[in-house]
């Protein structure tokens, strides 16, 4: 594999004494033969790189699409021109991400809660963050059977190793592992709301609390995925399904940030603005259901267009 350093300035391939080696955070062996033309980055994380390969083609790698399976950019051998038939996991994920999304609508739409006893809204949610969960984990293991290797030739990790590893070098990685974190902050406060009897204090620490933290926790998650697919902070539509997923979740995990402040707890025990609660609850779950219903629309289209290389 050969060795790379991306100037963080300019995005660029430079000397191995110009940067240091953590800087190469993010891109796989490359096969022999195969050189890195130009790199895009997020911090230290490289998000994409156009790359030689031997015959000559220029391609793009990017770091979601590689993650995912997609192939590279501007490669046919590798895409294909056919529509691709998305994974088995894929379709558990979106399902699930789907599932918890409308579990989150509906419990905070009115003509659902005023309609049925409040014990039904609260096993509502927490069988929504069940829902969360589950798909967080096959999204965290996605992230850690992302092969190490560019190629024909590369597979992804066995089991063994996604269990008991890590991969901090991976920006996707880290989106993956702090929103599972989230969901089960979630699934501590919604199963909380379905305990009665609960005094001022132990709502505010046992359902307010990890509500926000849940929701800090999908904020920061969404936004190193939109750092993952935009490469880099200032927004770049370039027209992928990859990057509208991420842009969505984004705004899904503001609204639910929103939410969350929205619903601290007051003196009289009610929350400060249930109004802007059920919004911001209901907005932010549309918004997760939008992004889960375009996973396999994204699986299916193969890798991004590539973008002209600098």
């Amino acid at each position: 594999a050969l060795p790379i350093w991306p100037d963080q300035g300019s995005g660029l391939a430079t000397a191995p004494e110009d940067r240091p080696e953590r800087a190469k955070w993010g891109l796989p062996h490359l096969p022999d033969g195969w050189a890195v033309v130009d790199t895009r980055h997020a911090g230290p994380f490289i998000t994409r790189a156009h790359l030689r390969r031997p015959d000559g083609r220029l391609v793009e790698w990017r770091s979601r699409a590689h993650r995912k399976r997609l192939g590279l950019g501007g490669d046919e051998a590798s895409t294909g021109r056919r529509a691709r038939r998305p994974s088995p996991s894929c379709w558990w994920m979106a399902g699930l991400f789907a599932g918890g999304s409308i579990c989150f609508a509906f419990g905070s739409i009115p003509l659902f809660f005023n309609a049925v006893a409040s014990s039904v809204v609260s096993a509502t949610f927490f069988g929504g963050s069940v829902l969360f969960t589950t798909a967080s984990i096959i999204q965290y293991d996605e992230s850690r059977a992302a092969p190490s290797s560019i190629g024909a030739g590369a597979t992804k990790r066995p089991l063994r190793q996604r269990l008991l590893g890590a991969s901090p070098g991976d920006l996707g990685w880290w989106a993956a592992a702090i929103q599972l974190g989230g969901t089960l902050f979630f699934n501590l406060s919604t199963f909380a709301a379905t305990q009665s009897n609960q005094d001022l204090e132990q709502a505010r620490r046992l359902i307010w609390a990890p509500d926000l933290l849940g929701s800090a926790c999908f904020l920061v998650a969404s936004w190193l995925a939109f750092l993952e697919a935009n490469a880099g902070a200032r927004p770049r539509p370039d027209g992928s399904v990859g990057w509208r997923i991420a842009a969505i979740n984004l705004g899904g995990s503001v609204a639910f940030g929103v939410s969350a402040i929205a619903a601290r707890y007051l003196t009289s025990g009610q929350p400060a603005n249930i109004a802007l609660v059920n919004l911001g609850t209901c907005l932010g779950a549309v918004c997760f259901l939008i992004g889960a219903i375009l996973l396999p629309l994204e699986a299916a289209k193969g890798a991004p267009v590539a973008t002209p290389s600098t």
